[in-house]
C-alpha cells in the first residue's frame, strides 16, 4: 500500500464523522466559509487551547487551524503540490527536494508555498493521526529519517522569514505555529478526541452544506 492509500484510508475516518443522517459525506468542496463544520473546528480548537491546554493562542491561528482540518479532509489538497510534470508529489522528502532553490531553480514563491504545505502536512498528520507517521516512516519509505516535528517547525520558520510578497502580513501567525507546534500538535489531538464522539458533542442531527 503506498503513502496516498494509506492518507486516504486516514481521511475515510474523518469523513465517517462528518455524514449527517441522510448518509452524504460532506466534501470540501460543499462546505462553505460559514459553514457550521468550519465553526465547530474553531470552537474545538480553541477549547483545547484555553480550556485544556492553557496555551494563549489568538483568533487568527485558530481560523487557520480551523480551514487546515476542513481542506486537508480532501485529499487533493492533501497531495496539493505537483511537480513538473504535474504528478502529486506524496513524499515530504521529495517536497523538500522541489523547494530547494538553488538545486532546481524553482522562484522563492515556490519555496514559500512548499514549506506552508510541509508545515500544514505534518502537523495535520501529527496531531489527528499519529500512527499514520509511523507508517510513513517505515524501513524502505522515503521519508524513513523524517523528524516529523522538526521538520514541521523548520518548514514553518522558513515561512515566517518572508516578509515580503503575499505571506508578509502573515509573518507573526508563522513564527507563532514554528514556535509552539508541539503544543498546537496536542490541541489537534484533543480536537480529534472532540469529533470522534460527535453523538456526544449535540450535533445528532449532523450538518447541512
Amino acid at each position: 500500500m503506498d503513502t496516498e492509500e494509506l492518507i486516504q484510508n486516514e481521511l475515510v475516518l474523518i469523513q465517517i464523522h462528518l455524514i449527517n443522517e441522510s448518509g452524504i459525506i460532506i466534501m470540501k468542496h460543499e462546505i462553505s466559509e460559514g459553514h457550521p463544520i468550519r465553526h465547530y473546528f474553531v470552537g474545538a480548537l480553541h477549547d483545547s487551547f484555553g480550556r485544556d491546554l492553557a496555551t494563549p493562542t489568538h483568533e487568527g491561528i485558530e481560523n487557520y487551524l480551523g480551514n487546515l482540518l476542513v481542506d486537508f479532509a480532501d485529499t487533493d489538497n492533501v497531495f496539493g503540490i505537483h511537480d513538473a510534470f504535474g504528478e502529486a508529489i506524496d513524499s515530504v522528502a521529495e517536497l523538500l527536494m522541489d523547494a530547494d532553490v538553488l538545486q532546481n531553480g524553482n522562484s522563492m514563491a515556490r519555496e514559500q508555498e512548499i514549506h506552508n504545505h510541509v508545515g500544514d502536512f505534518l502537523l495535520f498528520w501529527s496531531g489527528l493521526f499519529p500512527e499514520f507517521l509511523i507508517q510513513m516512516k517505515a524501513p524502505g519509505s522515503r521519508d524513513v529519517l523524517l523528524d516529523p516535528v522538526k521538520q514541521g517547525q523548520s518548514s514553518y520558520y522558513v515561512v515566517s522569514t518572508f516578509e515580503h510578497g503575499s505571506y508578509a502580513h502573515e509573518t507573526p501567525m508563522f513564527k507563532k505555529l514554528n514556535d509552539n507546534f508541539e503544543q498546537y500538535r496536542y490541541g489537534l489531538e484533543l480536537v480529534r478526541a472532540s469529533f470522534m464522539s460527535f453523538s456526544l458533542q449535540g450535533w445528532n442531527d449532523g450538518f447541512s452544506a
